[in-house]
């Protein structure tokens, strides 16, 4: 896949639609949360000098229409998201490669995150977004936003307080391995100093000591541990030219990935500090590094696949 990209001239004449969209809901939200922060202001003001009731009319003066304009802009709100995933980086994706597809209503199955056993806490709250799929060569791969989340409560003297905790807030990634794998490999950080490192050692799910992979290859040791319910499965998986090349993809995410190899599959969570495909609300959207992001992000899964070599048939499935 190429590093440079060019928005395609009928893409373009949709960002030039979309531009006047944008700075219609610009103008909107700027008009109502305007009206709403000075009826605040006017009803502050009035308490303060003891005319609750004025300030109470004159605050609904100006609230009351502040809420119509922003209730009357989220449709066309939605409708600007929906055609910016759709229409503009849906056809970025598929000039770069006729397979890729983008589904924004999509994304992986919570029953599928479970499976994985990427992570070992099941998640109380679970969002995901933005499917991609595509293929290259004689692999098959699929990866979409997922927003994991546990809860945990405890009691203060004001009662029980709910706190949401993440467990992912980034892309997993999967692919076909093409082969059938008897057991369970899981792959994960051995960063005991950083929050997701020190979470999962205290968490490992159907794992023990036991299952615990010792590896001859320092460099890969330094940064995971591995576990599988196959040891001689997991080394035949797990060749030097691999924990090389899972090395080199964790060098290239800002955080320590995870892997799994179950069934035929092999998933790959990358943590993640923001959400990709979504349209600016006060940048132009005829800004030449519009997609640039987005891009950059397709560009690292589609290079996964190069990576890992996974286009190198070593098996056949069973």
């Amino acid at each position: 896949m190429a590093t440079n990209f060019t928005i395609e001239p009928s893409v373009q004449n949709v960002l030039s639609e979309l531009e006047i969209l944008r700075k219609k809901i610009v103008s909107s939200n700027i008009q109502g949360w305007g009206a709403i922060f000075l009826g605040v202001v006017f009803l502050i003001v009035a308490i303060a000098l003891g005319q609750l009731v004025a300030g109470l009319i004159v605050a609904a003066i100006t609230i009351i229409p502040g809420g119509i304009i922003l209730y009357r802009i989220s449709d066309e709100t939605d409708l600007y998201k929906s055609r910016f995933k759709q229409d503009v980086v849906g056809a970025a994706l598929n000039a770069v490669d006729q397979t890729l597809t983008l589904d924004p209503y999509n994304g992986i199955l919570e029953a599928e995150f479970r499976f994985s056993q990427l992570f070992t806490t099941e998640p109380d709250r679970y969002h995901t977004e933005d499917l991609v799929t595509g293929k290259i060569d004689k692999t098959s791969f699929y990866f979409a936003e997922v927003h994991a989340e546990y809860k945990t409560e405890t009691q203060t003297k004001n009662g029980r307080q709910v706190t949401w905790n993440d467990i992912l807030k980034g892309i997993v990634f999967t692919a076909d391995f093409n082969k059938h794998f008897n057991g369970v490999t899981v792959i994960r950080p051995k960063d005991f100093g950083s929050s997701i490192g020190a979470w999962f050692s205290k968490n490992v799910y159907s794992f023990g000591d036991k299952n615990v992979v010792e590896l001859e290859n320092d460099a890969f040791n330094k940064n995971f541990v591995v576990y599988s319910t196959d040891q001689i499965e997991a080394r035949y998986i797990l060749t030097p030219a691999i924990m090389e090349r899972i090395g080199d993809l964790n060098e290239r995410s800002a955080y320590t990935v995870s892997l799994s190899f179950i069934n035929s599959s092999m998933y790959i969570a990358f943590p993640l500090d923001q959400n990709y495909f979504e349209p600016p609300v006060f940048k132009s959207l005829l800004a030449p590094d519009l997609l640039d992001n987005d891009m950059s992000i397709l560009k690292f899964m589609y290079d996964i696949v190069h990576e890992l070599d996974l286009n190198t048939r070593i098996w056949t499935k069973q």
